[in-house]
């Protein structure tokens, strides 16, 4: 049975690039290019498999598939991403996803993992697949980095915009927020991470590819 698919992503040309590859051989149902949009239409039209970034504003796809797993627990979802630090790999796969591949595979890799993860395999770029088995090889999986998982979803998009460059204002335009409520982030994640201002904190995202 050919996989209906839904597309999520924060780029319109992306999208549109995926749509434009991959119908031929799948049935894309419809896209979304943000958190907010992305939910209620997964929702509404029951893909088999979602196919998503793992960067977004709003919570990214985490944010995506922990709403939409509470509703609707047998939808499938395979992260798409130009990242590939472990971290991301490894977070999006707790959060439920099936699979993680990169942004580099062609378009018919592409179709074939989808429909691989409608069928009901995990799969993964190949040099990605080390970090599951790492992390979840043993009956209790480790943290990848014990300093990262102190810190909370929230404050670790709040730690990724800052070591970006982003200003407090463009953080809290970028993720709905207040200023005060970054500004609270920021101090939490110095303090779990025992930093002491701006600099170190970007330097220290940058020695864990999180930028």
């Amino acid at each position: 049975m050919t996989a209906r698919v839904f597309v999520v992503d924060d780029h319109e040309l992306f999208r549109s690039g995926v749509r434009s590859e991959l119908g031929g051989s799948l049935e894309i149902l419809g896209d979304a290019g943000s958190v907010e949009e992305a939910v209620p239409a997964i929702l509404a039209l029951g893909p088999d498999v979602v196919l998503l970034d793992v960067h977004m504003a709003g919570g990214g796809g985490r944010a995506v598939i922990e709403a939409v797993r509470a509703e609707r627990p047998e939808v499938r979802f395979l992260a798409l991403s130009v990242s590939d630090a472990a971290e991301d790999v490894i977070g999006i796969i707790r959060a439920g996803a099936r699979g993680y591949v990169t942004k580099s595979i062609s378009a018919e890799e592409l179709a074939s993992a989808v429909q691989r993860i409608h069928d009901g395999d995990a799969v993964f770029s190949p040099r990605l697949a080390g970090f599951v088995l790492d992390a979840f090889g043993g009956e209790a999986p480790q943290p990848l980095d014990p300093e990262l998982d102190l810190l909370s979803r929230r404050e670790r998009e709040v730690l990724r915009y800052i070591a970006r460059g982003y200003t407090y204002k463009e953080v809290a335009h970028e993720l709905h927020i207040s200023v005060k409520t970054v500004e609270t982030h920021v101090s939490a994640v110095l303090r779990k991470l025992q930093l002491s201002n701006r600099y170190e904190l970007t330097r220290w995202a940058a020695d864990r590819r999180l930028v």
